[in-house]
């Protein structure tokens, strides 16, 4: 059967689905989306091999990567999407938040599969770069139907994918800190009991697994991988034992004889010279073209291809050129032929896959930073996947290289692994890892931030996040075995270390390392710098803005032009709680230690709190700040500067940058001129408040709702903004006497 490997993992991954629903309808959802991205990705590549060349392990690859990711994808945004159903939520607003907090993490993991693929085409090798494209366009066709097709499907269906009522009343008579005796809550007790020696434990086995891989050997297949029986297997054993192997892994070697006065005479004295190199077993052919000015040298080395004699071969040939150039009168004597050209990509390849781990592992610990704000986590996740693609390195090299477990070997005979399958496995291998210490760890920041201590944050975050890993593991892996028994000799090894490296990465590293670390660091785990915390970019790739923007909305105060919440401006500053009005002018405290313009930079989104919550024109902020700053803007009198001409003209000049259409444009200058100074005024004699006033008018008429000033205490300004709609924020010094310790009264009534 041609397609019995799809057939296999699609139906494993159907029964897990099945057990992790409870639902055929369910569980067959995620299948067809799979079905109908791996179908586009096959297309596309079929469609592409009309122009470039499409190497046959290619689609094997992209099928099964493909597959995999697809189904995990979907099954994650299903699973929140099923968890709001349960909730009480219509269909339609529960898909809108699954896609809202799972749907961001989906985008997240397969931008890590995509970029760290994509990554691989810069070691130049053809080969890999195609394999790298087909597994990105995967990749890509898993994300996009998981958030356009599975959706649609599922809408669909309704609220039929609601959990069943008995099921749903069980986990609400069972609230998550009670539930002592599911499966992943015995597990977790038993790996946090102790949590230093499962640390140890868990490093000294995986680390065992990885021993093989200090010994790896890497080399491009030649028909020596072919399956038994076939015509070039069977060609390749019959002149490797007739002539001897060397002949099938020839060298040639080109000369240039242009000086030379006796080209053949040359060419026989170098090939006699050659002939007698350590590792030659003969010179079959030494000659002249018919120019004479270029000779070549058919070399048979007396080991194959990847003889490690051979590639020795290789480089004393090249090491002995500039002797052999001054001996013979020759020049530029070079060696080549398929076998030298594998033996020089396997040696990049190699060379290259130091560089490509140290990237990765970077990479790995800056997007972790930004995704947790923390300094042990994204340690703790990079250490995990190099722990995990150590072991499947390790297992690859025994079973492949070693010929250890026959039964998952088959008919392929143990040798050198295919010099592309480090750099390949370990790019996937990333992408895998991250999404699976996103999904488990951003629970337990979630509860962590909502209250919980350390130890309980581990405890219900691993809880909740636990079935669904397992569950995707389990496809992954099962889509990942069901490719090695049929698999060609190039996706078999790639197929297995994928597998391995999965088992040991989810079920081994995030499900037993990573509670057990998270355990001993406590609430160090959540540690970072303050000036690391505000100079990195705000990241939502849980939704976890998605949470605060419908717990804003649904408490009425989305309405309010601010709204703060024991809001901590700078470490040490008391906190500040605002209750803010549209159109309104208001008088805010200034905690002490601290200047208006930094609260006001604050409370504009321009700068990020150190703690506390803040939503500015029903926008929730850090994650919001863009569109608060459109908003919003801070007006001092120093916004304008004194000079030459009329307000009208510096009114004129400054809203022309703004751009847009001419209609926008005349409106802009004529609400700009209404709330100016006078018109014809001199720039270079307006006194500070004109100025201000002036700064003001151009904020308003740029779209400006919300206006701080910070310095001022000019309220008949204030007064001529609020009558134009804007919420204006002047400020106060708080008492000397309030500190951290005493919170600032809730500002809620106007000035």
């Amino acid at each position: 059967m041609a397609h019995l490997s799809e057939v296999i993992g699609i139906a494993v991954a159907l029964l897990v689905l099945f057990v992790t629903f409870g639902s055929f309808l369910a569980a067959g959802m995620p299948i067809l989306a799979a079905i109908a991205g791996v179908g586009a990705t096959i297309s596309v590549l079929g469609l592409a091999s009309h122009v470039a060349d499409i190497s046959t392990a290619t689609p094997s690859f992209s099928t099964m990567l493909g597959l995999a990711v697809a189904i995990d994808y979907s099954l994650f945004i299903l699973s929140r999407h099923r968890q709001e159903l349960a909730a009480g939520l219509e269909p339609r607003e529960a898909m809108s938040r699954a896609l809202g907090t799972a749907g961001g993490a989906v985008v997240f993991a397969g931008l890590t599969v995509i970029i760290s693929l994509l990554g691989l085409s810069v070691v130049g090798i053809p080969v890999l770069t195609v394999m790298a494209f087909g597994g990105s366009l995967a990749v890509t066709t898993a994300v996009l139907v998981a958030l356009t097709l599975l959706p649609a499907i599922a809408l669909l269906a309704g609220t039929r994918l609601t959990p069943r009522p008995r099921r749903a009343r069980r986990r609400a008579a069972s609230p998550a800190p009670d539930s002592r005796n599911s499966l992943s809550s015995r597990w977790l007790r038993l790996v946090t009991r102790v949590p230093a020696l499962t640390v140890v434990i868990v490093v000294l086995g995986v680390g065992a697994l990885a021993i093989p891989a200090a010994q790896m050997t890497l080399a491009l297949p030649d028909a020596s991988t072919k399956p038994v029986g076939t015509n070039s297997r069977d060609h390749f054993d019959a002149v490797a034992e007739t002539f001897g192997p060397g002949w099938n892994a020839p060298l040639l070697v080109t000369v240039d004889i242009l000086e030379s006065a006796n080209p053949v005479e040359t060419m026989d004295d170098l090939s006699a010279a050659v002939a007698e190199i350590p590792g030659v077993a003969a010179v079959p052919l030494a000659s002249p073209n018919e120019g004479a000015d270029t000779g070549l040298l058919r070399v048979i080395p007396e080991g194959g291809q990847n003889d490690p004699a051979t590639t020795e071969l290789v480089h004393e040939l090249r090491e002995r050129a500039p002797d052999l150039e001054e001996q013979y009168g020759v020049s530029d004597i070079r060696v080549t032929g398929t076998t030298a050209i594998n033996i020089d990509t396997s040696e990049r390849l190699a060379a290259a896959l130091l560089p490509f781990a140290l990237t990765v592992a970077g990479l790995s610990i800056v997007l972790l930073m930004i995704v947790f704000r923390s300094i042990w986590v994204p340690i703790k996740a990079t250490a995990g996947f190099l722990l995990s693609v150590g072991a499947a390195f390790g297992a690859i090299v025994a079973v492949f290289q070693w010929g250890w477990f026959p039964a998952v070997l088959g008919d392929a005979l143990p040798g050198p692994l295919v010099s592309f399958l480090p750099i390949l496995v370990m790019g996937v291998l990333f992408g895998l890892a991250m999404d699976y210490e996103m999904f488990l760890v951003s629970r337990m920041r979630e509860d962590f931030s909502q209250g919980h201590d350390a130890r309980g944050a581990v405890m219900s975050g691993f809880r909740h996040s636990a079935p669904v890993v397992t569950a995707a593991a389990l496809i992954m892996i099962a889509v990942f075995v069901a490719f090695i028994p049929a698999g060609s000799a190039t996706i078999k090894p790639i197929a297995f270390g994928l597998a391995v490296g999965v088992f040991v990465d989810a079920f081994l590293v995030r499900m037993t390392l990573v509670p057990a670390v998270m355990t001993l660091l406590g609430d160090r785990a959540w540690w970072i710098p303050a000036w690391l915390e505000r100079i990195l970019p705000a990241v939502d790739i849980e939704g976890d803005a998605l949470g605060r923007q419908v717990a804003l909305d649904e408490s009425g105060r989305s309405t309010l032009a601010i709204s703060a919440h024991d809001l901590v401006v700078e470490p040490g500053a008391a906190p500040l709680s605002l209750a803010i009005g549209t159109a309104e002018v208001v008088s805010v405290p200034v905690p002490g230690g601290i200047d208006e313009m930094t609260l006001a930079h604050v409370l504009a989104g321009r700068t990020r709190p150190v703690s506390g919550t803040l939503a500015v024109n029903g926008q929730v902020l850090p994650e919001r700040a863009e569109a608060v700053r459109r908003v919003t803007a801070i007006v001092t009198a120093d916004d304008v500067s004194p000079s030459d001409g009329a307000v009208a003209d510096y009114l004129a000049a400054t809203l022309e940058t703004v751009g847009g259409r001419r209609q926008d444009r005349a409106a802009r200058l004529a609400r700009a001129v209404s709330l100016a100074p006078a018109a014809d005024a001199p720039i270079a004699r307006l006194d500070l408040a004109a100025r201000r006033q002036l700064a003001a008018a151009v904020a308003l008429a740029c779209g400006a709702q919300i206006v701080f000033l910070p310095g001022c205490d000019d309220r008949g300004l204030a007064e001529t903004l609020r009558s134009a709609g804007a919420t204006v924020v002047m400020f106060t010094v708080a008492p000397a006497a309030l500190t951290a310790s005493a919170p600032l009264a809730s500002i809620g009534a106007p000035a």
